[in-house]
């Protein structure tokens, strides 16, 4: 913290407690009392029961949390390494490739997510690339939606990259194919690490496109709990809420682990 008197570090915190508590913490724990209750009494949830949480570890939740798992795993893998691929490639174009590039990446991003999963249902509802009503077509949107950040994070660590090392790697006769997998990549992989799990995330929680695209057999979370909620079972809904960020904190703790132990190799 950049304050040094003891009167500003208590402003700041301050401060900091009246923005962050209402807007960001105060939601998230009002969901977690509503997971735990049968109803609202006043302004609050009562009725203490863990009711939602059986119902949310088994059957149609349980494969709904699957189903999310499995989309955002395959998603964040293709983008991942699609998006490094075109970040490696651009930054040996010159500046106009590589801002014809960027702009590519960054196009489904610039449009609401909802036009991404109607032009993904429109492309892909016909011979020869017809997707419609399978699961690929899910992950394929999400994939479409979540290689532009890991594009960015890529291409944003390339550039932070001090050259000397693939320069030494070359100068004592290493191959350049040896020096991108032993020499480049290992030094980009924190910057790899932190993209998967921003691209994880981002996909554990997308709904607007994937509610255009699912079909009956394969439906995420996010578009459950979003049915739970609209049908009027708010506890059941926050129940699940609260699986999902569970699972998506778990996952990026684990990353996290992982970026730690590389940035120490």
């Amino acid at each position: 913290m950049l304050v040094h008197s003891r009167t500003g570090k208590w402003t700041a915190w301050v401060l900091f407690a009246v923005l962050f508590v209402p807007l960001f913490a105060l939601p998230l724990l009002v969901i977690l009392a509503a997971s735990f209750s049968t109803h609202w009494s006043g302004a609050f949830p009562s009725g203490p029961t863990t009711a939602h949480y059986t119902a949310a570890a088994r059957g149609e939740s349980l494969q709904a949390l699957t189903t999310s798992l499995i989309t955002a795993v395959t998603a964040s893998v293709i983008a991942l390494t699609v998006g490094t691929w075109a970040a490696l490639a651009a930054a040996a174009l010159g500046k106009k490739g590589k801002r014809l590039l960027d702009a590519l990446f960054m196009l489904p991003v610039a449009v609401p997510s909802v036009v991404v999963g109607l032009a993904v249902l429109v492309a892909f509802s016909q011979p020869p690339m017809l997707l419609n009503g399978t699961r690929w077509i899910v992950i394929l949107a999400h994939t479409v939606l979540v290689t532009a950040f890991a594009h960015q994070s890529v291409s944003a660590a390339i550039r932070r990259l001090d050259p000397m090392y693939e320069q030494a790697a070359a100068s004592l006769g290493a191959r350049p194919s040896y020096v991108l997998f032993r020499v480049k990549l290992p030094l980009l992989l924190p910057s790899l690490n932190a993209a998967a799990g921003l691209c994880f995330a981002l996909s554990m929680g997308e709904l607007s496109a994937t509610m255009m695209l699912y079909p009956p057999d394969w439906t995420p979370l996010p578009v459950l709990i979003f049915t739970a909620t609209d049908r009027g079972s708010l506890f059941t809904g926050s129940a699940l809420a609260v699986v999902l960020m569970a699972a998506t904190l778990l996952a990026l703790l684990a990353v996290s682990r992982i970026r730690t132990k590389a940035s120490y190799r």
